[in-house]
């Protein structure tokens, strides 16, 4: 196999695509395990300081956590797809080129 730099453009850009997909089906999977699984692993107990005097609404605290945790996970899935939909097809067509050119080459 003779060394070229667009061979080694086409492999760079290859690697890159699947890496980058790779790590987007990682993190669905995370995400799918947090939601399914281990359902307490994003969520972060605090407390606030209270003032005297001061009724803390405990349920309306809740509410809001429970809105951002899903809006964080929509957020991630989001994410998460578009380093699939833009990897996957960097990967499949530097890597059916590098396959046609070794073809010729044969």
């Amino acid at each position: 196999m003779k060394f070229s730099i667009r061979l080694l453009y086409l492999y760079l850009l290859s690697f890159v695509g699947l890496l980058v997909a790779v790590i987007g089906t990682i993190r669905i999977v995370e995400l799918g395990l947090k939601v399914f699984v281990f359902k307490g692993a994003d969520i972060y107990e605090y407390s606030a300081p209270k003032i005297e005097g001061e009724i803390i609404d405990s349920v309306n605290d809740n509410m809001i956590r429970e809105r951002e945790t899903v809006r964080q996970r929509q957020r991630e899935l989001a994410g998460s797809i578009s380093m699939i939909v833009v990897g996957a097809p960097l990967y499949l067509y530097h890597w059916s080129t590098i396959q046609k050119e070794n073809k010729k080459r044969v």
